[in-house]
């Protein structure tokens, strides 16, 4: 299975925007994804004890670093029970071989930039996994998502600028609103995995959302649901202010450089139309909240057609956002 493949066989939405890229940096973004999808397993399986996951993130940390060898970290993994997991992302880590090769094959600049960045995300993946599924503020709430998600934003924003310096300027402006782009799509999957988290023990809801007036666990209790979906509503505004960032991230990207910004658009306006559903649905808390195969083709289609508009994207997105 060559790295496109692998791509698509642990997520075809993100497989659909990066295939929009350029030649050059389509294969560094592709291997970054890859990359992260190992991480985020090793985070968030069912199968591995805490103790585990913090020893194979570190492990895996050293790889990227070149200072151990995945060969380690496969055989680590299986020895941790994974080989049932019907986790999609456990497909990147049996295939962890490929993966580190094709980083190998990169240009140094980018190699260090993707293992870099890679590297401290998934160092802070450990970090929360130590810490333990207590979120008191929304402070911690973002802490988290920065190193899940913000530091995603981060390492695009540096690969984007390594691949043309018309994309330099103003990088720390970029680095910001990259961050909070990365914040957005992060506060949605958030949303989307109420429920499934809070089977694997985890409530990514703050208790200074519940106002002291229940527990974060009691937001999946049928006889709290209005203060659930009060929650529910901050978490919302939350990703609507995040997502406010990420519109204005993808207006700085010059407009020659299309395939860029159509790459950033998808999941923007994925995230804001599955924002749009989810807002006061108590589905979240009991299921996974989807765009369906309709909303995506429409997406994809305006965001090719129009999408080089800066207007247009700021009424596309408060267009969808309006939608039920």
């Amino acid at each position: 299975m060559d790295l496109s493949q692998l791509l698509r066989a642990t997520s075809r939405t993100f497989a659909l925007g990066i295939e929009l890229l350029p030649s050059g940096l389509r294969e560094q973004v592709r291997v970054a994804y890859l990359v992260l999808r190992v991480s985020d397993y090793l985070e968030d399986n069912r199968v591995m004890d805490g103790e585990t996951k913090i020893r194979l993130l570190e492990l895996w940390h050293r790889v990227l670093h070149q200072e151990a060898q995945w060969p380690e970290l496969a055989a680590a993994v299986d020895a941790g029970g994974a080989a049932g997991d019907p986790i999609p992302d456990l497909e990147a880590v049996r295939h962890v071989g490929s993966i580190s090769d094709g980083l190998d094959e990169l240009s140094p600049a980018a190699r260090e930039l993707i293992a870099r960045h890679a590297g401290d995300s998934t160092l802070g993946m450990a970090r929360w996994v130590a810490r333990g599924p207590v979120f008191e503020t929304v402070q911690d709430l973002d802490d988290y998502m920065h190193e899940v998600a913000g530091r995603v934003g981060y390492l695009l924003t540096d690969l984007f600028a390594l691949w043309s310096p018309s994309l330099q300027s103003r990088i720390d402006r970029r680095m910001e609103l990259g961050r909070e782009f990365g914040l957005a799509l992060q506060t949605v999957n958030v949303i989307r995995g109420l429920s499934s988290d809070h089977e694997r023990g985890w409530i990514f809801v703050p208790a200074t959302f519940l106002d002291g007036r229940a527990e974060p666990r009691d937001i999946f209790d049928p006889d709290r649901r209005a203060v659930a979906l009060e929650a529910l509503d901050r978490l919302v505004t939350k990703a609507e202010r995040h997502f406010d960032a990420a519109a204005a991230y993808v207006t700085m990207i010059p407009r020659r450089h299309v395939r860029i910004r159509l790459f950033c658009l998808l999941p923007l306006f994925f995230g804001v139309r599955t924002l749009a559903m989810s807002r006061a649905n108590p589905d979240v808390l009991t299921g996974e909240v989807k765009i369906t195969r309709k909303d995506v083709r429409t997406i994809t289609r305006n965001s090719s057609a129009f999408g080089i508009s800066n207007q247009w994207i700021r009424w596309y997105s408060a267009r969808l956002l309006q939608q039920t």
